[in-house]
This record gives C-alpha cells, sequence and structure tokens, in this order.
C-alpha cells in the first residue's frame, strides 16, 4: 500500500480543515479521531474522492504514513495532548516529527520539546490563526522548534499557508515554545482589537445614535481606508444588517452582551506581568470581557446606581470621524504593546524573533490581518532596533496629528457615562510613554518610608535610604531636610 505524506490526528472544524487544505495542496493524508464515527462523518461527507486514508486505531494511523512520519495533532490544549503525545510515541521512531496545531500554552510546548527531543523526536509547536475558513484555504501559521524539523516541513507549510503579496503566511519563530508564544500574543493583540471595535460601536451607537444601517455603512467605510482595512472590521460591517428571522429585529441587538473566553489573552496578560512589559489595552480587554460576563450583577447595578446619559450634541459627522481616529491611534497603541512583548519574550528566551516578519506573516490567513500591517512589517524593517512602535516616524506622526479627536472622544464618553476602557488605556500608554517624568518618585519615596526599599536620585548617584519620620517632622519645622545613604543593602518584601 502506498504511504501518506502527512497524518492529521483530530477531527473537529479546524482539524478537518486543515486536513483537506495539505490533501487540496498535494500531500496525501491519513486521519484519525478518537471517536470513529467522527472519522466516518468526515470520510463520508468531505473526503470523497481525495487522497485520504481513515485510520481507527493508532497503530493503523502510524504505519499509513510514510518516514520520517510528519503528524499533525488538532486536539484541545492542556492534558489531551500529553495524552495523545503518550499514546503515539512508543508506535514512532527517531527522527519522526510530531506538530502541535492547537493553542497550547508555550510553556506546555517547552516542556515537551525537553521531553521529546532526548528521545529522538521532532517536535513542532505550532500556532495557527483563521478560524475555519483560513484552516481551509490558507490560515497564518506560526511554528516553532529546531530549525531543521521546520526545514524539513517548510515545503508543506508554505503551500498549505494564506498567500499575500510578500510570501506566504508562515515563517521559523524560534526554538521550543516560540511559535506558541507569538500566537499567544497574536491573540492578546486580538483581544484588544475586539474591545476597540466594541467600544467604537459602543460611542457610534449610544452616542449619536446610529441605527444597524448606519453602522453598516459607516464600518464598511473604515474598511476601504488603509489605516481600518481589516478581517475584523469587514466583519463587523457584515454583523449589523444580519436580521434576525424569527423577530425581524438585527440579530446583534440579540446577543446576549456576555463575552466569553479560552485563556489566550489571559495567558498573555499573566506572560506580560511576569516580564514586566505594560501591556493596558490587552489587559483592558481581558478585564471587559470578565465584566461581561457579570450579567446579572450589572442588571441589578443599573436599577440602583445612576450615572450621566443623553446624546453628544455636535455633528454627527464629525464625530464619527473623531471616532474613526480614536480607534486607529488605540489601535497603534495596542500592537505597539503586543510587538513589545515579544521583543522582551524573544530576549528573555533566546527566540530570536524576526518582529518585522511577524508582522508579516499576520497580513493574510489570520483573525488580526489587516492593510496596516504593512506599514508595522516596514517599521521593524527600517529600524531593527526599534524600542517601540510609537517611535516609527509614520505612527508617531499619525498620533500627533489626531491625538486631539482622541482626547476629545474620551472626554465625550465620560461625559455621556459611556465606558471605554480599552480607549482609556491607549491613551493612558501614550501619554506615559511620552512623559520624561511619571509620579512613581512619590511610589518610590512611599515604599522607601514603610519598607525602607531604598531609591536612586536624579541629581547624583548611588542609592539611598531616608529615615523619612523623624526628618519629615524636623523638615516641618525648619525647612532644612536631610538625606542620607543606605551603608548596608536592605531588602525587606516589595509591596
Amino acid at each position: 500500500m502506498t504511504q501518506q505524506s502527512f497524518g492529521v490526528i483530530g477531527l473537529a472544524v479546524m482539524g478537518e480543515n486543515l486536513a483537506l487544505n495539505v490533501e487540496r495542496n498535494g500531500f496525501p493524508i491519513a486521519v484519525y479521531n478518537r471517536s470513529r464515527e467522527k472519522t466516518d462523518v468526515f470520510m463520508a461527507e468531505r473526503a470523497q474522492g481525495r487522497n485520504v486514508v481513515p485510520a481507527f486505531t493508532l497503530e493503523e494511523f502510524v504505519g499509513a504514513l510514510e518516514r520520517p512520519r510528519k503528524i499533525l495533532i488538532m486536539v484541545k490544549a492542556g492534558a489531551p495532548v500529553d495524552g495523545v503525545i503518550n499514546q503515539l510515541t512508543p508506535l514512532l521512531e527517531e527522527g519522526d516529527i510530531i506538530m502541535d496545531g492547537g493553542n497550547s500554552l508555550f510553556e506546555d510546548t517547552e516542556r515537551r520539546t525537553k521531553e521529546l527531543e532526548p528521545k529522538g523526536f521532532r517536535f513542532i509547536g505550532m500556532g495557527v490563526s483563521g478560524g475555519e475558513e483560513g484552516a481551509l484555504n490558507g490560515p497564518s501559521i506560526m511554528p516553532g522548534g529546531t530549525r531543521s524539523s521546520y526545514q524539513y516541513l517548510q515545503p508543506i507549510l508554505e503551500k498549505i499557508a494564506a498567500q499575500v503579496d510578500d510570501g506566504p503566511c508562515v515563517t521559523y519563530c524560534g526554538p521550543g515554545g516560540a511559535g506558541h508564544y507569538v500566537k499567544m500574543v497574536h491573540n492578546g493583540i486580538e483581544y484588544g482589537d475586539m474591545q476597540l471595535i466594541a467600544e467604537a460601536y459602543d460611542l457610534l451607537k449610544n452616542a449619536v445614535g446610529l441605527d444597524h444601517n448606519q453602522l453598516h455603512e459607516v464600518f464598511s467605510e473604515w474598511n476601504t481606508t488603509d489605516e481600518l482595512n481589516s478581517f475584523l472590521i469587514e466583519i463587523t460591517s457584515k454583523i449589523f444588517p444580519y436580521i434576525d428571522p424569527d423577530t425581524n429585529l438585527p440579530l446583534v441587538d440579540l446577543v446576549m452582551d456576555a463575552a466569553g473566553q479560552k485563556g489566550t489573552g489571559r495567558w498573555t496578560v499573566q506572560s506580560a506581568l511576569e516580564l514586566g512589559v505594560a501591556i493596558p489595552t490587552i489587559i483592558a480587554a481581558v478585564n471587559a470581557r470578565i465584566m461581561s460576563s457579570f450579567k446579572k450583577e450589572r442588571v441589578a447595578a443599573s436599577k440602583i446606581l445612576t450615572g450621566p446619559s443623553g446624546k453628544y450634541d455636535g455633528q454627527t459627522k464629525e464625530f464619527i470621524n473623531m471616532v474613526r481616529d480614536a480607534l486607529y491611534c488605540s489601535k497603534i497603541c495596542s500592537y505597539a504593546q503586543g510587538m513589545a512583548l515579544l521583543a522582551t519574550a524573544s530576549h528573555t528566551y533566546n527566540y530570536e524573533l524576526n518582529l518585522s516578519e511577524m508582522a508579516r506573516i499576520w497580513k493574510g490567513g489570520c483573525i488580526i490581518r489587516a492593510g496596516f500591517l504593512n506599514k508595522i512589517k516596514d517599521a521593524f524593517n527600517q529600524d531593527k532596533a526599534l524600542p517601540n512602535l510609537l517611535l516609527a516616524p509614520e505612527f508617531k506622526q499619525t498620533i500627533l496629528d489626531r491625538q486631539t479627536a482622541w482626547r476629545e472622544v474620551l472626554v465625550t464618553a465620560a461625559k455621556l457615562g459611556i465606558p471605554v476602557p480599552a480607549f482609556s488605556a491607549s491613551l493612558d500608554y501614550f501619554d506615559s510613554y511620552r512623559r520624561d517624568r511619571l509620579p512613581q518618585n512619590l511610589t518610590q519615596a512611599q515604599r522607601d518610608y514603610f519598607g525602607a526599599h531604598t531609591y536612586e536620585r536624579i541629581d547624583k548617584p548611588g542609592v539611598f535610604h531616608t529615615e523619612w519620620t523623624p526628618i519629615a517632622e524636623a523638615s516641618i519645622q525648619t525647612s532644612t531636610p536631610k538625606q542620607q545613604q543606605a551603608t548596608k543593602p536592605m531588602t525587606p518584601p516589595s509591596k
């Protein structure tokens, strides 16, 4: 029997679509799913006439593949991935390649790499973005692992990835968990993008009263611009005119306002906190989903807690344009935060990420694909050591030109009682980054006062500690404060 080039384990939506994508691009496949019924349905409904071999045991599956075996696991992240690997590896031989294409935590991928590579297996942690359509027609693919393993898979991955003007949307991300780390941050940026769009919608609907047809027109127009053209803006424009056949009302108005999450946004926040990278827009987006989940509490609170209301009293078209500017400026900040996190993680974990390439492979296939990723790619191409996207000439000038509108939108939202946590967090990020002095001098003084944590000074080198209580009292009386340099390290618990 002729053996197949590629194997897929897991025939849920993403798995079966990726399998069909691989086969359509000229690589015969074998498939296996834990439940035989799923395999039977796939073969009957989607694999008819294709070069697909079904397997009903792992032994049969492994036997159907040519060596070195190339096996893509598409099962739920966490313990299920470990379970499949544990069942699979006794059947494999040295040099066989295992790919995990799910949304695995990058630390799990690091662990699996360390467990599998010494045994002679090659392991690729591979982020895949694009949803059902992307998996079938071309996703953005973010593989991490040994470079030689990627190079062996490269001909297949480049064929099945989304194709854009400067190549396929796949590139080698780096060793170990690099691919899944990049996918995690991609999803964090996605959280920020979606929340910013939701806030723009909230402002247009509730501050100026646009109906579903007008919202469709505005977002459709925005999607034609270089700045906001994106997959998420496009699908948003298509959501508004959809009428529910049961009620004859816009379906979006009937959708429960409680957003779910699967963990990648939370992981992004946790990683940023551990690495000491500020990502306030993404944090605001995660918090907004959490707040939305308190639906019953919010309904009860709405009957007790009062606040401002009303409509924007200026020109509607002018306000729409200001919201557009605020959305774009906030979006720049969100991506700046994501890229800064990737840069820090790359340095910390020795991933050696190429940030220009990360932006390039997100141009097609993935959920955050957008026209302005070309500008991000170019910014990091022009300055590979760019510390923050806000400093790139084009993005800097964009925000300087539009910040008045951005600020006006936030003032209006506050006056009308419309929450815009991601817009606000983005502006706070910009204002914090552009200031040469922040009030944390007081924070450091407080920490030294209550915990002897010491501080540095701006006028002379060294580490200082002050006995604030007696000196402060004396200072009130004499106006001659004194400082004394710490004579020994003091390291009480940080607070």
